[in-house]
């Protein structure tokens, strides 16, 4: 079953929307030092926009990231443990996903840009940092829309 078809049932999609969002916040909140100033800076413009701002970016975004991690994903299903491969090749999936921040900013306006633009050489260590816990969360879903299939 390729990635894609996990959001195909909204409450499958909204249930991965809500992990990530969890995931991202307890990231973020977690960070020390200069580097998590400046993303706890970020990340309190962005909700200041509005508290759903954030989970909606997210879905937004969901679809096009399942579909860029789909080949990843394949070949770590064929490795029999998806989370484990995600995990050791943590900097290529972190490349994919923000392959997909870089595209969408593009048509993006506002206050976000510029978080973005002054956020986005450092963000790399971060969304790599994730992808563990992204992989896990991906694995679980995947799992119950087949078992429920």
């Amino acid at each position: 079953m390729p990635l894609s078809d996990l959001t195909q049932d909204s409450a499958v999609q909204a249930s991965i929307v809500k992990d990530c969002d969890q995931l991202m916040t307890a990231h973020v909140s977690q960070k020390g030092g200069v580097s998590g100033m400046a993303l706890k800076t970020a990340h309190r413009v962005v909700t200041g926009i509005g508290p759903t701002y954030i989970p909606g970016a997210i879905g937004r975004m969901l679809p096009s990231t399942l579909e860029v991690l789909e080949p990843i994903w394949q070949e770590a299903l064929e490795s029999g443990d998806p989370v484990a491969y995600l995990t050791t090749h943590r900097t290529r999936t972190a490349d994919l996903l923000l392959s997909v921040t870089d595209h969408r900013i593009q048509y993006t306006s506002g206050p976000i840009i510029g978080v973005y633009n002054k956020l986005r050489k450092s963000v790399k260590d971060d969304v790599e940092a994730v992808v563990p816990q992204l992989a896990d969360i991906l694995a679980r879903h995947h799992t119950q829309v087949l078992q429920s299939a």
